[in-house]
């Protein structure tokens, strides 16, 4: 007893939480009872004083809530009530006497007649509008607590429950408290008798309909305007009782709401009237059907129409639902669907007007609804349809005929497809244009033949292959016979649907891919000559890049990718076949090699789509492909000049997309075959044993020996191989693409066998690099190709972040002071992190997450020190051109923080001679000012660092976007984006005094002689025309 009397006192005069632990540890040990507790509050919870007395039922109501459960006894919960209750009138103790109530509600021993006693205190005793919005809450969390434990009892007495509970929640505004009360009120509209207070719940809770809640900017609850509604809407939708009074509210709500409260009361419809149920539906179809075609026929924007479509197709399931899947006969509907198709083929009379198209909209609506509907629109709309456009009169509608067609036709296919995708069988049951299908199909047929209705006709045919179960095979063979007279016409007025039939076409070769095999592909191969058009002869070489466009779009699936590959690689080798002596001599080799490289692409084009989409067919043409394109170019590389003509195939941008097809492949090889194809290439390009990897059409000469690198090394001396690779690339390759390839090798070894590199890069560190980048005596020319192997060198290691790549980047920063390569040092900063298609996790590369953010935070600040530095200007600018080089590299995520002080560097690399530099320092800034638009242009963080440099910025950008100024084209658009950017991202006032003059100047840029910077000017000057404060 001294002990609860001391705990007491001290919480009174302190207020601590200590206390209460403590008294319900007490309690939970049997060395305090609560008897003494209330016994030791006793002359504070009579005392006159209301602080005191508000204390001591607090402080009751703190110990009850942390004490055990099983310490309240079936006798002291029932005093507690009572207790709690009493003080529900007072003024001063009804906030913990709530708190108190709350906390017994849970107690094992609280039983169901508690429930209903304090329920009635409450309705009786409690003053909601006395109470702030966190004492309302508590009050509400008592009756859910006593609606989820003890609904039984209440539920006896729901008509007093009912009531009292109106007049608790009458007037309740806030947000918090409304989620909590319409989840009472929805489980009360359930589960209770409401039949002699529909009224009373109907006004409780239509009465917050439509929500037009906005949150506070800084809401701690997170409660947003969709919350509210989507509980309401559980609350108007609990039960069909409300339907009559609902439904003639939502009507009134729709006829003058805003958009956004017709788009709310649409989305509460299309809840409610399935609850409220068929025979309401039915009643109040006209009514409802009179709102919605205003909505959908005169929509105040396509949300508002989308929605009202809806509503239509809930209210037509909603009337029909009771109807069985039988119905099929026109005398079966009747009623709304009926009435509104009618109305809706009468609208279609007049295809041509723009009340068609949301007629069509109406009848697609229908679609989704029930078999029955859908099964009676197509037989009335089809037919007519059909016979509008066989009318001669309405010969010059056609097409709009046709697109209404096929709207209907998409909708049926939509409403078929979405029904199997919830059944079990993948047969479909009913195809409502089954019946039809033979007109369908003939009107879409001769439509193709008329360029104003091929689109449509195109993409109705595209509909009705789509159609699960709608066409049989011979019929699919049909369509695409009938689509390949169109992708075969020479008429020009047909051309603008060659891409519709191809995608069409592409479906097919999905779904039946024989047919595209048998009749499309030998068209398309038949139109590829065997030698390439002349470079006069234009139509005929825009024709053979159509065909290869075609062939790469319609020949990704497996069985045709293989027809694909052996008839362009036998294609691609007679093309290439060297010339034989006594054949005269052809000058101009180059269109022969665009044929060859536009052959090689397609064949890339697809193999790279297969290998996004991982088709499990791409591995075998390691063994049908690759051999014959090494064995192509193997071939052209041994016989170069012993024609007196160089092969075709010997032109390196042949050769490089033949090594994108042969990566490609590599990409989707298992490791084990990877490893074999690795070791025959290795064997054939350092031993000479070519015929492991090069088998096809050419037989390569006997005394040709193929030794590309002229050296023999083991392939297992790594260090070696990658030497002998970098010196041939420095010093031998005469050609940029076998410097790349060998640049490549030497970075993709680095960056997957770190085990086996130690000595080469100490090496290079040590002898490399004074040999062949540091001595100022060698030839300018190749210190610069040395850079560029030392770039690869260090990009294989820093993507892995391997902890010598830094030794080689810092060897870059001693040659800033270099006057033959600074410049190429520094871009080289920024080249080392770039992104490449090299090391990529596709190619197997080692790639650590994060790599280029940690090499921008290290030679970031090094960089921004150094282009400071005013004592060496020839080391300042070459920081300068370093920085340009890394942000152009980085993410923007790795150097915002910088900005600020970048923002000043940055101004002075506009007036750097280099306009690759000025493109990309003018690219960094318009995706500054483009990431401030997206977040708030004038208030962010980079806003402010813009708009303190925007007068600058304008000046510098009117310069170079004037032709007369900057010849180069990149620049000076990249100036007016920029320029059309800064009103949208600073405020008026700050550029206000140059509104003129970059108005004025900007009228020089719409003279310029290039259209797409001719565009941007145009956009720029319309952005400050517009420009007020």
């Amino acid at each position: 007893m001294e002990t609860a009397e001391r705990l007491v006192r001290t919480w009174v005069a302190l207020g601590g939480d200590k206390e209460i632990e403590v008294t319900a540890a007490g309690i939970a040990t049997g060395e305090i009872k609560l008897l003494h507790v209330v016994k030791a509050l006793g002359d504070y919870l009579t005392s006159e004083e209301e602080e005191l007395r508000a204390k001591g039922v607090e402080f009751l109501a703190s110990v009850v809530g942390q004490c055990p459960p099983d310490k309240f006894s079936r006798q002291a919960v029932k005093v507690l009530i009572q207790f709690f209750t009493s003080k529900l009138e007072d003024t001063e103790t009804i906030i913990p006497a709530l708190k108190g109530i709350l906390n017994l509600t849970p107690l094992p021993s609280f039983i169901s007649d508690d429930a209903i006693e304090i329920s009635r205190n409450l309705f009786a005793r409690v003053k909601m509008q006395a109470l702030v919005q966190v004492q309302r809450y508590v009050v509400f969390s008592i009756i859910d607590w006593l609606i989820a434990r003890h609904r039984d009892a209440l539920i006896s007495i729901s008509d007093e429950f009912i009531t009292g509970y109106a007049a608790l929640a009458d007037g309740e505004k806030d947000p918090r408290n409304l989620l909590l009360a319409f989840s009472i009120d929805r489980v009360i509209i359930i589960e209770f008798d409401i039949t002699n207070n529909i009224e009373t719940l109907f006004n409780i809770t239509f009465c917050y309909f439509p929500i037009t809640f906005r949150p506070p900017p800084d809401d701690p609850y997170g409660i947003t305007a969709d919350d509210l509604k989507k509980a309401l809407r559980s609350c108007l939708s609990a039960t069909p009782a409300f339907g009559a009074s609902g439904v003639t509210l939502f009507l009134e709500k729709l006829a003058a709401g805003s958009p956004s409260t017709k788009l709310d009361v649409l989305e509460t419809m299309d809840v409610c009237l399935p609850v409220y149920g068929s025979s309401l539906a039915r009643i109040t179809a006209r009514d409802i059907w009179k709102i919605l075609r205003l909505e959908i026929f005169q929509p105040t924007n396509s949300s508002t129409e989308i929605a009202a479509l809806k509503t239509m197709r809930v209210l037509i399931k909603t009337i029909y639902a009771d109807e069985g899947e039988g119905k099929d006969s026109d005398e079966d509907i009747a009623g709304l669907a009926k009435e509104a198709c009618e109305e809706c083929i009468q609208i279609l009379r007049e295809p041509e007007k723009s009340q068609a198209k949301f007629a069509i909209k109406v009848l697609c609506a229908f679609m989704s609804t029930t078999p029955s509907v859908s099964r009676y629109t197509i037989s009335q709309c089809v037919p007519h349809l059909v016979k509008l456009f066989y009318n001669p009169d309405e010969l010059p509608n056609r097409g709009p005929v046709l697109s209404l067609l096929t709207s209907l036709i998409a909708a049926a296919r939509d409403s078929t497809v979405k029904v199997l995708s919830t059944a079990d069988s993948q047969a479909p049951k009913d195809v409502p244009l089954l019946p039809f299908k033979d007109e369908v199909l003939g009107a879409y047929t001769v439509g193709l033949k008329a360029p104003s209705s091929a689109h449509p006709a195109i993409d109705g045919l595209l509909a009705m292959v789509t159609t699960p179960g709608l066409l049989e095979d011979e019929e699919i063979g049909f369509v695409v016979q009938n689509v390949n007279d169109v992708l075969a016409s020479d008429r020009q007025d047909l051309s603008d649907v060659s891409d519709a039939a191809l995608n069409l076409l592409t479906t097919i070769s999905t779904l039946a891919p024989i047919h595209i095999s048998h009749t499309t592909l030998p068209l398309l191969f038949s139109a590829l000559p065997d030698c390439a058009p002349s470079r006069s002869d234009i139509q005929a070489r825009t024709r053979l890049w159509n065909t290869l466009t075609s062939l790469a779009r319609l020949c990704a699936q497996a069985d045709l990718f293989e027809t694909l590959v052996v008839r362009l690689s036998t294609k691609l080798d007679l093309l290439c076949s060297p010339a034989d002596p006594a054949d005269e001599v052809v000058e101009d080799s180059e269109p022969a090699a665009a044929y060859a490289h536009a052959i090689l692409t397609t064949i890339a084009k697809v193999l790279s789509e297969k290998v996004d989409r991982g088709d499990v067919d791409v591995p075998k043409y390691i063994d049908r492909l690759v051999p014959r394109l090494f064995n192509l170019f193997v071939y052209s590389a041994l016989v170069a000049g012993r024609s007196g003509k160089e092969p075709v195939a010997t032109d390196t941008r042949l050769v490089r997309v033949a090594g994108q097809i042969v990566s490609l492949v590599m990409q989707a090889l298992p490791a084990q075959k990877q490893e074999s194809f690795v070791t025959a290439l290795m064997d054939a390009y350092l031993k000479g044993e070519v015929a492991k990897i090069a088998v096809g059409y050419y037989k390569i000469p006997a005394d040709a020996h193929f030794a590309p690198f002229g050296v023999r090394i083991p392939v297992d001396d790594q260090g070696a191989f990658l030497d002998m690779l970098l010196q041939w690339s420095i010093h031998r390759s005469e050609t940029s693409i076998g410097k790349d390839a060998a640049w490549h090798i030497v970075a993709a070894v680095i960056n997957k066998r770190e085990q086996d590199i130690g000595p080469f890069l100490s090496t290079k560190l040590e002898s490399f690099w004074p040999s062949e980048l540091s001595d100022s005596a060698i030839r300018p020319e190749t210190r610069q190709l040395a850079i560029s192997a030392w770039v690869w060198i260090a990009k294989g290691l820093l993507v892995r972040n391997h902890p010598q790549a830094m030794s080689f980047v810092d060897r870059l920063f001693t040659l800033f002071d270099d006057k033959d390569v600074s410049w190429n040092a520094a871009r080289a900063i920024g080249q080392v992190v770039a992104s490449d298609r090299i090391l990529t996790k596709k190619n197997r590369a080692v790639i650590r997450i994060l790599y280029a953010q940690k090499y921008a935070n290290a030679v970031l600040p090094r960089i921004i020190a150094g282009a400071k530095s005013p004592e060496n200007p020839r080391k300042q600018t070459a920081h300068l051109v370093a920085l340009t080089s890394l942000i152009k590299s980085i993410p923007t995520s790795a150097y915002a923080h910088e900005m600020p002080t970048l923002m000043p560097l940055l101004l002075r690399g506009l007036d750097l001679s280099d306009f690759e530099i000025r493109a990309n320092v003018i690219d960094t800034l318009l995706a500054a000012a483009q990431a401030d638009l997206e977040s708030d242009a004038k208030k962010s963080k980079w806003g402010s660092v813009v708009t303190e440099h925007a007068s600058s910025l304008a000046t510098t950008m009117l310069k170079n976007s004037i032709v007369s100024d900057m010849p180069n084209m990149r620049v000076r658009i990249a100036a007016l984006r920029l320029l059309a950017i800064l009103p949208r991202v600073v405020r008026y006032d700050v550029l206000h005094p140059q509104k003129q003059v970059v108005l004025r100047e900007l009228g020089k840029a719409l003279d310029d002689p290039k259209r797409v910077v001719r565009k941007e000017a145009v956009d720029a000057r319309a952005s400050w025309f517009t420009y007020s404060g």
